[in-house]
């Protein structure tokens, strides 16, 4: 079993930005960071599969943009906007290629969590995915990041661009949309 290497960032940092480097510690990026960017793209793209495609096109883009990469915020925080926004764009592909308003919800996600092989997830687990697919993108993020990645509001905030304060009533308002989801669909 290989072991995993102490990841330290900061010379990270310092190895992607030379070009002897640059390579390796990209492989050192993608081994750190794959799980638990595959588990956040998941929960929003909802299929195995489709999150594969997302997270490795996360990779793309960050390998194809690395310089631009200035150090100014973590590199997690920099890798989950690229996340984010690959998400939300294949969400909003998907939605044109099923003939589906980009301001409906996204539901017709969880359809596919039911098909998927790769799910394990109870029946509960599967309630509780449609009633998060029922909340705005936003609050939908923030409750994945919040409640999944137990993500504290500052770092939140970095990675949205959004006040702590903002966050917070988010979270709360998707917590109360998903409460009375389970009311109503009892």
């Amino acid at each position: 079993m290989a072991t995993r290497l102490k990841y330290d960032e900061e010379e990270i940092i310092n190895q992607l930005h030379q070009q002897a480097t640059c390579r390796t510690a990209f492989g050192k990026v993608i081994e750190h960071y794959s799980e638990q960017l595959y588990w956040h793209i998941r929960r929003m793209v909802i299929d195995h599969d489709d999150t594969n495609d997302v997270l490795q096109n996360t990779f793309i883009k960050a390998w194809t943009n690395i310089d631009n990469f200035r150090g100014d915020a973590k590199l997690s925080t920099w890798l989950y906007k690229i996340a984010i926004n690959e998400s939300i764009t294949f969400i909003n592909k998907k939605k044109v290629q099923n003939n589906i308003s980009l301001d409906d919800d996204d539901s017709f996600l969880v359809n596919s969590l039911e098909a998927d092989r790769y799910f394990d997830g109870d029946e509960a687990q599967i309630r509780l995915q449609k009633a998060i697919a029922t909340l705005p993108e936003k609050q939908r993020l923030v409750f994945n990041m919040r409640y999944y990645d137990e993500m504290k509001y500052e770092e939140m905030s970095e990675i949205l661009g959004t006040s702590v304060g903002a966050l917070k009533a988010s979270y709360h308002h998707a917590l109360k949309k998903i409460e009375t989801f389970f009311e109503n669909n009892d």
